[in-house]
């Protein structure tokens, strides 16, 4: 029998498991990652897109913990658009339009070329444990590797089939081969199994659509990197335009007569979808009063013809899928280079997993990604990240991180995904986040750059590079503070000319900067003492002092949140010893067995009179 060891192995190479290994790697650890496919890795099977509402500040705070997305999406994006431009701050979301090939290649060249990391195309089999850890895993031909951490990111490969209609097959997204063994062998571990579901749309020849039908959507200008450390002028280019259109009531009347050949309606669809990305079939149900669904037609790359349908994913069967594409304007003589599918695979009850990632019953046992119950590139990537430097943590021997809510919306989600009953595969949203505001993509580097650099991914460099800019912010906020112009007719004249109140006694340019119709840079005629600073520096100060009331409130907020996170539950806590908790409080704190006070409070079922009683045993 082959044997080889090395310190950690990350099972899959979508955007999880690129993240993972890429981490364990650049920390110094031999490294190896599977895949059933070499051309598997860094995969986009259904949307050609990074970022996003909310999942673009996921990308930014990946970025800024030492994490590979942001650069790479940087070099391959052929459409660039910062996302809610009309609202705050706290929800400017970046989105870029990734040739997918170019995506998965640059990846992949980054894997080939990482010191400390080798790329082994196997399918993995068997988990190997012993004595209550993770020691390694069995590759279907036989081949053992010996490890002392190893980390799932499956994806939707594990079990997978994917339906069009009637027609089901049995392989992983785009045809790949599915991971038909590693199951049963996660069961016989103890690992409790669930089935979801996901899909995506059809994509369309490019040259059998008449755009003049559709609303032509470009990118920004100029245009805003994904990575801090991404030079924005190195990305300034020429961008591909995407297309809006919408469907009808004959699409929907198409839809609804065919509902019997929907395996979703029929019953033949066994896993639970998205219910945030829903498919067409499922929005034409849900959504009865809505005579139309907006659909973005969006390129897949400079080397292809192959165009997405954004909004219109199905798993109606063929002959459905062709009528009622052809009812949608510009596509009345499209034609279809692949069908619309759903796909169904196993993944994991995530209320099985540390916030730290690991298996509460397998010591050494990461999981990351659709793994994990969730959907998305983003969400994977950012929980590839954290189970790539805690795997590295442990084998190091070095204390485990926790990114906590009022951190990043990495928190968010995996707090979320490990005190929550997910019965759906979860999706980022600016609305889970309570501290939206202090968590914006546009300090991600200021808020989460220190760990990165404590743990290892980010250089000397670009720490010094990190201070320097936090230390440039706090400058010109206070000189901005303590400056003051007086009622004169310059100042008054220019207020009146921006549509603001004139003065009528002294006041500092921070005050007059925080009035909502003023801005930092509309005051330079009146504040001779400015120096030049980076725009990244100049929107962080426009910001704080804009802010700066709401900021202060919410900073106040963290500081309860945090108390309560400080306050740590011993673990294997009996609960059904503790007096006073109701029953329902005993069950769920039982089987989600929180790590704090804080996380047991966010527990569905668990009471504030419930935390009161266990704060009380605590303190006894």
């Amino acid at each position: 029998m082959f044997e080889e060891r090395y310190d950690v192995a990350v099972v899959g190479t979508g955007h999880a498991g690129c993240e993972a290994a890429l981490a364990c790697a650049r920390l110094g650890l031999e490294t190896i990652i599977f895949t059933v496919s070499i051309n598997s890795i860094a995969l986009m099977p259904c949307n050609p897109n990074v970022g996003g509402t909310s999942k673009g500040h996921l990308v930014r705070e990946v970025d800024a913990l030492g994490g590979e997305m942001g650069k790479n999406i940087d070099k391959t994006f052929i459409q660039s658009k910062m996302l809610n431009r009309s609202k705050g701050p706290a929800v400017h979301s970046l989105r870029a339009q990734a040739d997918k090939a170019e995506y998965s290649r640059a990846m992949r060249i980054t894997l080939e070329n990482q010191e400390h990391l080798t790329i082994k195309q196997a399918e993995v089999s068997k988990l190997l444990v012993e004595n209550g850890s993770a020691i390694g895993v069995e590759i279907f031909t036989g081949g053992v590797y010996k490890t002392s951490a190893v980390i799932l990111c499956t994806g939707t490969y594990l079990s997978a089939r994917c339906l069009c209609g009637e027609a089901i097959t049995y392989t992983g997204p785009n045809g790949l081969m599915a991971a038909n063994h590693l199951s049963d062998s996660l069961r016989e571990a103890g690992i409790e199994l669930v089935r979801f579901k996901t899909g995506t749309p059809a994509r369309i020849d490019k040259r059998s659509i008449d755009f003049s039908k559709m609303t032509e959507q470009k990118g920004d200008v100029p245009i805003v990197p994904f990575s801090f450390s991404t030079d924005p002028e190195s990305i300034q280019k020429e961008q591909i335009s995407c297309y809006l259109t919408y469907t009808n009531e004959k699409t929907h009347e198409i839809i609804r007569a065919n509902l019997d050949r929907s395996p979703m309606y029929s019953g033949v669809i066994e896993g639970t979808g998205p219910r945030y990305c829903p498919s067409i079939e499922d929005k034409v149900v849900r959504f009865a009063d809505k005579d139309r669904h907006q659909l973005f037609v969006e390129p897949e790359g400079l080397s292809t013809n192959e165009m997405y349908i954004s909004g219109m994913s199905s798993s109606m069967p063929e002959d459905v899928q062709i009528e009622m594409y052809r009812t949608v304007p510009g596509l009345e003589n499209c034609k279809i280079v692949r069908n619309a599918y759903a796909i169904e695979y196993d993944c994991i009850n995530p209320k099985q997993l540390y916030p730290t990632l690991e298996f509460k019953s397998i010591r050494n046992l990461f999981a990351a990604g659709q793994f994990n119950g969730s959907s998305g590139y983003e969400e994977a990537a950012a929980q590839g990240i954290i189970a790539g430097i805690n795997a590295a943590q442990t084998v190091l021997g070095k204390e485990k991180i926790v990114i906590d809510r009022s951190q990043g919306y990495i928190g968010v989600l995996i707090d979320d995904l490990v005190t929550k009953d997910n019965f759906e595969p979860y999706r980022m949203m600016t609305s889970r986040a309570e501290y939206r505001l202090l968590l914006r993509q546009d300090n991600a580097d200021l808020r989460l750059g220190r760990l990165g650099y404590e743990v290892g991914l980010i250089s000397e460099e670009r720490y010094t590079q990190l201070l320097e800019k936090e230390e440039s912010i706090q400058k010109e906020v206070e000189r901005l503070r303590s400056t003051y112009v007086g009622a004169n007719e310059k100042v008054n004249s220019l207020l009146e000319e921006l549509g603001s109140n004139p003065i009528s006694s002294g006041a500092s340019l921070f005050e007059l900067i925080a009035r909502p119709e003023l801005s930092y840079e509309a005051l330079l005629p009146i504040d001779p003492g400015r120096k030049e600073l980076p725009l990244d520096v100049i929107e962080q100060v426009g910001i704080n002092i804009k802010y700066s009331g709401y900021i202060e409130r919410q900073m106040k907020q963290v500081e309860a949140f945090k108390k309560l996170e400080k306050r740590k539950i011993p673990e294997g806590l009996d609960y059904n010893s503790i007096k006073g908790l109701r029953l329902e409080a005993r069950q769920k704190l039982a089987k989600f067995q929180p790590v704090s006070i804080g996380q047991a409070s966010r527990i569905s079922g668990v009471s504030p009179a419930d935390i009161s009683v266990l704060l009380v045993y605590l303190k006894s």
